[in-house]
């Protein structure tokens, strides 16, 4: 059987025997689905989580760990932070457009604070510190932090800024091993099996099982070659993660992305869109993308950025998703960073979790005229832009783009020239639509019944732009809904 055929529906009539069965079926143990298993278990299913690697966690264990959180939460208020729903909602439809899902933007803000609470409940900690550096992330195991470009143009002047990027508090830091992902999930998982949640590993899904009503009943999976039939009494949850290593799936809706690293890993083959799709269901925005931009925002933002023409195009303080996907998206991946030798200084001094990104300059020269004509860029352009930036950061203004006063000061010379072509990656942010009980909807537009899914397999609260944590806030948000919905469904 090809790969094209084994997604396509199984009749439940046709399995002679079920291998296993629970009330509640998730496919991937990764953020949505552990909150998926906790609420499920505690609506009184029986719940079994099926996970294609050997342990639970998934993309999320090996984040960063930002959750995007606020409408005053107590971590905000404890910090000295107001923020209200309200201010939450309106900077998430600017950021995360366009064609944001504006119910579900509203219904994520509203129970922000609530969710906040019920992660604490489960033993995710978060430390009443706040992190105010750029960065991807904070240096130590602060709590807080600006997480999405809240605090600079062009959202500061128009909606109240405040810190959402909400990162649970990690013990003996290494990046992409046991930061901040891992301590959110640990105590998820935990609090999982406290529950009595089964988890299968080493087992993947193949397709849906439906019965006669078109209901979804069960999955088809395989472990080391051989097929298992699993019943789902109540519903299935689809948690599989994203389409970023789906190669073909990438040629299709999103292209730009070809050849970029994914900020994702490996298992995130698309599964769980594909054996949706099969019983008809509706895709959203499979065309959106969160752009990792692959330098230190303490050196970015102390220097300007220009795309191949030698013009800036972006406020250089801003939120490096933003940046990554301006690149990308706008300037044909070409940027370049400009900067002197005291910039450079004081960006080497600071602390930050990406200072492997601190490589020396490609270019240095002793005038604008000269370091232009090394880099290959248009005669007089990057004069004119230097010239342009300089007269008005004499001011500490920045008129063209907004960057914030701090970051305003003269380039002077001898100068710098980095080369940051091709320095992004990315991952997908379209799937599969759901409403807010996190039901899956059919292209006629009505639920597909027993069939609920959660996290980046769906599309949620973001539908072009971005903002860190909002990946690991929707999944665990939706997973929620879709455990308590599936639970319901007697």
């Amino acid at each position: 059987m090809t790969e094209n055929t084994t997604v396509r529906p199984q009749r439940a009539s046709t399995i002679t025997e079920w291998d296993l069965e629970a009330d509640v079926v998730i496919a991937g143990y990764g953020v949505a689905g552990a909150c998926a298993a906790i609420e499920a278990a505690r609506g009184g299913a029986d719940v079994l989580v099926l996970e294609r690697t050997g342990g639970w966690g998934g993309a999320a264990s090996m984040s960063g760990g930002f959750i995007y959180l606020g409408g005053g939460t107590a971590l905000q208020q404890a910090l000295g932070f107001e923020d209200t729903p309200e201010s939450m909602e309106k900077f998430m439809v600017a950021a995360l457009g366009p064609g944001v899902d504006a119910a579900k933007v509203h219904d994520y803000c509203q129970g922000s604070v609530e969710h906040f609470d019920w992660l604490v409940a489960q033993g995710v900690p978060f430390k009443e510190e706040f992190w105010g550096e750029p960065g991807w992330e904070p240096a130590h195991d602060e709590g807080l932090m600006y997480s999405g470009g809240e605090n600079s143009a062009p959202f500061k002047d128009t909606i109240p800024p405040a810190p959402r990027g909400h990162l649970p508090q990690m013990q003996n830091k290494r990046t992409g091993e046991q930061g901040g992902g891992y301590m959110l999930m640990k105590p998820l998982s935990d609090t999982a099996e406290s529950l009595g949640v089964r988890a299968e590993y080493d087992i993947r899904i193949q397709c849906l099982i439906v019965d006669d009503d078109e209901r979804v009943v069960g999955v088809v999976a395989k472990r080391y070659g051989k097929q298992v039939n699993i019943r789902a009494r109540r519903g299935v949850v689809l948690a599989t993660g994203s389409f970023a290593y789906n190669q073909e799936m990438i040629e299709t809706y999103v292209p730009r992305l070809l050849n970029r690293p994914a900020a994702s890993i490996e298992q995130h083959d698309g599964i769980g869109i594909r054996v949706a799709q099969a019983l008809g269901a509706q895709v959203a925005h499979m065309d959106a993308a969160e752009v990792a931009f692959f330098a230190d925002p303490q050196m970015v933002a102390r220097g300007i950025l220009v795309n191949g023409r030698g013009q800036r195009y972006i406020n250089e303080d801003t939120y490096c998703g933003r940046v990554g996907q301006a690149t990308l998206n706008q300037q044909d991946n070409k940027a370049f960073l400009i900067m002197d030798e005291p910039a450079i200084d004081a960006a080497n001094a600071t602390e930050s979790t990406v200072s492997f990104f601190r490589q020396p300059p490609k270019w240095v020269a002793e005038t604008v005229e000269e370091l232009e004509s090394e880099m290959g860029l248009p005669a007089g352009a990057l004069q004119t832009t230097l010239e342009v930036y300089n007269r008005h950061a004499e001011h500490g203004r920045d008129p063209l783009l907004g960057k914030q006063s701090e970051w305003v000061k003269p380039i002077a010379t001898p100068l710098a020239g980095f080369d940051l072509r091709e320095m992004t990656g990315g991952f997908t942010l379209g799937g599969l639509k759901t409403d807010l009980d996190s039901r899956v909807l059919h292209v006629s537009g009505e639920p597909i019944a027993g069939l609920y899914a959660a996290g980046r397999c769906t599309s949620g609260v973001c539908t072009g732009g971005y903002a860190s944590g909002t990946s690991l806030g929707d999944g665990s948000f939706y997973g929620r809904r879709a455990g308590k919905a599936a639970a319901a469904n007697d």
